[in-house]
């Protein structure tokens, strides 16, 4: 059975589109399927942010397939793991559970390289280029750890 991953952020078009991105690009896809979503709605079908794709380009990365989706609580039974970018979208994630099984499933992504610290990624939205490498190489040093675990 096919472990599932979700990478939320707060529009999906930044850090959990390259999130999805790398964790994909480091797990066998017959094994592990890796998705997307935002906690608020402001991209929905949006393509991830040109400075997502072009830091994720560099790597030889395309996720301009990718479309800004919505989080929703269907998404805590699609799931095995749901994994936020920062403590906003901690607890808006957590305010849809309906249950403890569902608030097990989510944790910051930063918590598996630094456990219980809760290190947030921060959102590179409103900076320039140099902030999406500093996302790209925290997602990156975070999805390798994951990949670990799943592969």
């Amino acid at each position: 059975m096919k472990t599932r991953i979700l990478m939320v952020c707060l529009g999906n078009i930044c850090r959990s589109p390259l999130a999805e991105g790398i964790l994909k690009s480091k797990v066998d896809p017959q094994k592990v399927f890796v998705d997307s979503a935002g906690t608020s709605n402001y991209h929905v079908d949006d393509c991830p942010d040109p400075r997502s794709i072009s830091i994720a380009k560099e790597y030889d990365l395309d996720i301009t397939s990718q479309r800004g989706r919505q989080f929703s609580v269907k998404d805590f039974d699609d799931f095995d793991r749901i994994y936020v970018m920062d403590m906003s979208n901690y607890h808006d994630v957590l305010k849809l559970a309906r249950n403890e099984e569902d608030r097990k499933k989510v944790d910051l992504i930063l918590n598996e390289l630094f456990p219980g610290e809760n290190v947030e990624v921060p959102d590179p939205y409103h900076g320039g280029a140099d902030g999406f490498k500093k996302v790209y190489e925290m997602l990156n040093e975070a999805c390798e750890v994951i990949s670990k675990k799943y592969n």
